[in-house]
């Protein structure tokens, strides 16, 4: 099933009702899904390879837990954290600023991705600090969505919520 955009993010708790929690397509509801956004995102850094490496550790610290506790919605929201550690660095080292598309973005497509029909700026050259963070990241990302319990609990929530 995909990530539900529609619930009423301000009021619900995700650990008492992780039964309206879907994985969706990569980093869908990231910044969404509480209380693990606010529990994850004090710790989401990628400024130089030395800060991604602590926030990528910390995070995927988190990660554990989570999983530990059984709390599936709490490891994937941390395994997305990682995720959007390497896209969020990768989009800096290849354009200065982060910024990929020219223009604003229109009202009715924030939050959304894609370019909407702005123009995708030229790439800088390649920022090696951004893309080092970038590389950390992608490492700890790559071991959390191959965690054997990470996988476990994938398919038994899944199994128990749809897709």
């Amino acid at each position: 099933m995909p990530f539900n955009y529609d619930l009423d993010f301000h009021s619900l708790d995700f650990r008492k009702h992780p039964e309206y929690y879907r994985v969706g397509k990569g980093e869908q509801g990231v910044l969404l899904v509480e209380p693990y956004k606010g529990e994850i995102l004090p710790h989401w850094r990628f400024r130089t390879p030395e800060v991604a490496r602590e926030s990528s550790e910390t995070i995927y610290g988190l990660f554990e837990a989570y999983l530990k506790a059984q709390d599936f919605v709490g490891a994937d929201m941390a395994r997305k954290f990682l995720q959007m550690g390497f896209t969020r660095a990768r989009r800096y080292a290849n354009h200065r600023g982060g910024k990929k598309y020219d223009g604003p973005v229109p009202d009715d497509k924030k939050g959304q991705s894609g370019a909407h029909g702005r123009e995708e700026l030229p790439r800088s050259p390649e920022d090696p600090l951004k893309a080092e963070a970038a590389a950390i990241f992608k490492r700890k990302w790559d071991q959390a969505k191959q965690h054997p319990e990470y996988v476990r609990q994938r398919a038994e929530f899944e199994a128990q919520y749809g897709k």
